[in-house]
This record gives C-alpha cells, sequence and structure tokens, in this order.
C-alpha cells in the first residue's frame, strides 16, 4: 500500500502465492549503542547478518587494511561521508575512491586500504563464512529463515570483473525510486534524505513476498513498523514491532511481514536498503537501476 505520490505505486503486484505456516522475527542492530565485535587501532567494527548477507558496519581509522583472500563473489563497499578515502587494490589493478560512493570488488583476493578516517560498510554473501560467525545476531539464524529461497548469484557484470565506482549523490527524478544499483550479488537503493520527520500520512506498509529488506540507517533515527499476517495456527503469530533505531544501525524485515518506516529525527535522516540477491521488480522498471547498462538481469526475466 503506496500512497500515490510514491513511485512504487506503479511497480505491478502479484498475488501472495501461498499462505507460509511460519514467520521470522525482524533483527535490529543499533550499533550506537552496543559494544563493537571488534576494537582495535585500525578502527571499531560491529558485524551483522541476514540469511544471505553479512553487513560490516566500521568507524576506520586512518591507515585501516580490509582484506579478502580467495573472495567467491563480488562484494560492496560504502563510504557515506565526504571526506573519506580507501584505495582498492584488486586483479592487480588500484583504484583510489573518494566519499559519497559506492564500490563494487570483484571476487579474488582484494586490498582496501583507508586514507582518510570515517565510516567504512562491507556487504557480502553467505559465503564470506569467517564473517558469518562474528554477527552478533549469528544466533538467530542457527536455523534457515523460512519463506526466503536459496541464494543464487545474478549474471556476472557485461564487460567481466573489475572495480566499479558509483556515486552516492545522484539528482532525484520524477518517477523513480531512490537512486539504485545492483551488482550480481546485491541491490543497494540510496533513499533520498528526510529532512525532520516523514509526514505521517503518508507511509508506505508494503510486503515482500520471498526476500528480506535490510533498511540501514546511517544518520538521524527512524521509527520501524512491522506486522505479521494471521494464520489458521495461533501458534505462528507474532506481536507487532514498533522499535526506534537511531544511527547507525540494521533493520533486517523478513518475508511476507507488512512494514513501513518513519524518519523522526528532527535533522536529516538517512536510510539505505539493501537487498541480496537483488530484487526483479526494481530491476524492471525502466531508468531505475543507474549502472544496469553494466549487469545483465537473468535470462528467465
Amino acid at each position: 500500500m503506496y500512497d500515490s505520490s510514491d513511485p512504487r505505486a506503479a511497480l505491478a503486484s502479484s498475488p501472495r502465492q501461498s499462505i507460509a505456516s511460519t514467520f521470522a522475527a525482524a533483527e535490529y542492530g543499533r550499533f550506537y549503542e552496543s559494544s563493537p565485535t571488534e576494537e582495535t587501532a585500525h578502527g571499531r567494527s560491529w558485524y551483522f547478518r541476514g540469511q544471505n548477507f553479512v553487513l560490516h558496519y566500521m568507524d576506520a581509522a586512518m591507515g585501516a587494511e580490509l582484506t579478502r583472500d580467495d573472495q567467491s563473489d563480488e562484494y560492496v563497499v560504502i563510504m557515506p561521508d565526504i571526506d573519506s578515502q580507501i584505495t582498492i587494490e584488486a586483479q592487480n589493478k588500484t583504484k583510489k575512491v573518494p566519499g559519497r560512493h559506492l564500490v563494487v570488488i570483484p571476487p579474488g583476493s582484494s586490498r582496501i586500504t583507508v586514507n582518510a578516517a570515517g565510516p567504512v560498510i562491507r556487504l557480502l554473501t553467505m559465503n564470506a563464512r569467517d564473517l558469518m560467525s562474528k554477527c552478533s545476531n549469528a544466533q538467530a539464524y542457527h536455523d534457515p529463515h523460512p519463506n526466503i529461497p536459496p541464494f543464487a548469484p545474478w549474471p556476472v557484470p557485461r564487460d567481466g570483473h573489475e572495480i566499479r565506482a558509483y556515486p552516492l549523490d545522484v539528482p532525484p527524478e520524477p518517477g523513480r525510486f531512490g537512486s539504485i544499483y545492483r551488482c550480481s550479488t546485491f541491490m543497494i537503493n540510496i533513499l533520498e534524505p528526510f529532512e525532520g520527520p516523514r509526514d505521517s500520512t503518508k507511509l508506505s506498509p508494503h510486503f515482500h513476498d520471498d526476500f528480506e529488506q535490510c533498511s540501514l540507517a546511517i544518520e538521524g533515527s527512524f521509527m520501524h513498523y512491522v506486522r505479521w499476517p494471521w494464520t489458521t495456527n495461533l501458534h505462528a503469530w507474532r506481536d507487532d514491532d514498533k522499535e526506534f533505531c537511531g544511527s547507525p544501525s540494521a533493520t533486517v524485515i523478513p518475508p511476507l511481514a507488512i512494514h513501513t518506516s518513519r524518519a523522526v529525527g528532527d535533522g536529516t535522516n538517512r536510510l539505505i536498503d539493501i537487498f541480496c540477491p537483488p530484487r526483479i521488480d526494481f530491476s524492471q522498471k525502466p531508468g531505475w537501476v543507474l549502472n544496469a547498462k553494466d549487469y545483465p538481469m537473468p535470462s528467465n526475466e
């Protein structure tokens, strides 16, 4: 259910294919009030996960290094602050990337060197087993959550793997929802900032049939509302969630749960939505995925 001014109101809706019998809880990671998983001279790190991915949020010091050896698939780095800067080495190439950029890093060995202190966010798939175990909510996924199909990556880039950097600051366009990028493993939507609280008469309660949504708050504060369907089995019912999350924080919303988020901070409120793998409906909207020319969709779509 979207307000008529919301670009998502034009998305094609499909009837729910089946009624689930069990539902997973939402996951909330409030990094601003929890102790870091790791703390060294190179910075402080928090790890948080969904079923298919791990999110590494790091307050990185200058000189910090993040390496991956024999990474099996593409991963994503986001630098939300304008003053940040990193150097990336991968596939025998080196690329210096300024702040307010999103970077796709190819499989294999890679190294990130932090040239200017600031937050660095890494997004890796469930294939990064060494990082999954570090997640503060790892126990919540001891058993796979229901209603999510097995992870399957999308096709590789048309021109082959390489370091690809994309700007976060893209002017809005009427009819386009946020600034969306995708790769073979993730879809990232950089949402337009809310200045002050969001209009409470124009919320967007909706649900997803078979994928999680991770909402990463990088500035300001949000109220997340989550409601689960009722089934014939009373024991499968869940109480509504109404959760306040400042920043930085991550919220993972499970399939079939009706949800919406409202910016509530008086200043600037910024949210980034993360999907693993990419979602079809956004990809099918002409002009929505800003780097669609780099990454093909699955052949059956």
